[in-house]
């Protein structure tokens, strides 16, 4: 009987965590390279997934895909698009290198996040390359599988603290037969109370967006809307809001898909640094918390919970004391051109969360490969 071996570049990735193991060593995962900015520690030796790609299995019908942590992202969606499938909670990419092992390491989702899930409700099952070297399968490919403790959706937004993601299983969904994008000239005050009123109410909201258009003459604030579902739904849905809310616009699809995908990779003209000194902070609260009192103009998602602000990092007690007065919390999502100043890019977690995530760095990584400590 012959003996299994992984293939070469799985066998490689395994052969480099267990070198780094013995000698002390401190990685970093990489893949295209397009969330680098997110490193805490970008000192670290970089460990490439680039060469461990390709799309093992894809059942349309199961609604299942399960790819290799370095097959490029754009790759995966385009093989779904062929059968009228998508990875519903709209991953940014970031850059055109993106790569699925990313993805769910970064645990980022897109404007539909707030109705849909996060990545972590998406992933059926990992293979996973420990601190010690070791190949570890949790999960599967059909729900059902999930029992204890579920450590397959722990990797997801794990920033490479418990190891390599070297295949994933994902749940998928078909695409929605109808979408629509409403505008409406609104303040910040009345958009959170109207997006709090229609989320209470049976619509097919799929995302939110209020921002200062600072672009034109006149500074309007907009509150944009986007309705997916069955036809319909879909427009009986519009009509509706635009008899509550006169004055406002449906916009042209045309017009409005590519200002969503503009959303979720953060290249609206709001992204745009105002000034080298200020960094983008992220502010995470509940969906119904009120205008936050700070004086930098935010864009908000998720129907609320999401904010993103440009602030000098000196003020990140005044900004996570409002965040935390609501129940929230705020990270410095991109560190200012200046750098961060020597402030924490998250929040300090609770002593029972940080007791746990020591536990799990322990199991996972005894030996600190993955550490965010890295040596100088």
């Amino acid at each position: 009987m012959s003996e299994h071996f992984p293939p070469a570049p799985l066998q490689s990735l395994v052969d480099r965590i267990r070198a780094a193991a013995a000698d002390g060593e401190t990685l970093r995962i990489t893949g295209g390279g397009t969330k680098a900015f997110l490193d805490e520690a970008p000192g670290r030796t970089p460990l490439s997934t680039a060469e461990w790609r390709g799309i093992v299995a894809h059942e349309p019908t199961e609604l299942v895909i399960t790819a290799r942590a370095g097959t490029p992202l754009a790759e995966l969606e385009a093989v779904l698009a062929e059968t009228g499938q998508c990875l519903p909670f709209e991953p940014p990419h970031f850059g055109p290198g993106a790569t699925v092992g990313g993805m769910v390491a970064a645990g980022l989702a897109g404007p539909a996040r707030a109705t849909v899930g996060s990545v972590r409700d998406y992933v059926l099952g990992v293979q996973l390359i420990n601190g010690q070297g070791e190949l570890l399968t949790f999960g599967g490919q059909v729900m059902k599988n999930v029992a204890g403790y579920d450590i397959s959706r722990l990797m997801a937004g794990s920033r490479g603290q418990l190891g390599v993601v070297a295949e994933v299983s994902l749940k998928v969904l078909p695409v929605a037969p109808a979408e629509a994008t409403l505008v409406f000239r609104l303040g910040q005050h009345e958009a959170l109370e109207q997006l709090h009123r229609w989320g209470g109410q049976p619509l097919p909201l799929n995302g939110s967006c209020w921002v200062r258009d600072d672009t034109a003459p006149d500074h309007p604030e907009l509150l944009f809307v986007r309705l997916r579902g069955a036809v319909a739904a879909v427009e009986a849905a519009c009509q509706r809001l635009l008899r509550e809310l006169p004055g406002g616009q449906r916009m042209d699809k045309a017009q409005a898909g590519p200002d969503w995908v503009a959303c979720r990779e953060q290249a609206l003209p709001f992204f745009e640094a105002p000034a080298p000194d200020l960094g983008l902070w992220r502010l995470s609260v509940p969906q119904t918390a009120p205008v936050l009192d700070l004086p930098w103009p935010p864009l908000i998602e998720w129907q609320g919970a999401q904010r993103w602000l440009w602030a000098p990092v000196s003020e990140a007690s005044r900004i996570r004391a409002a965040t935390a007065a609501v129940q929230g919390h705020a990270s410095l999502f991109r560190v200012p051109a200046t750098g961060d100043g020597g402030v924490a890019r998250f929040a300090a977690e609770s002593a029972a969360i940080e007791t746990i995530t020591q536990r799990l760095r322990s199991a996972f990584d005894p030996h600190g490969v993955f550490a965010f400590n890295a040596k100088a």
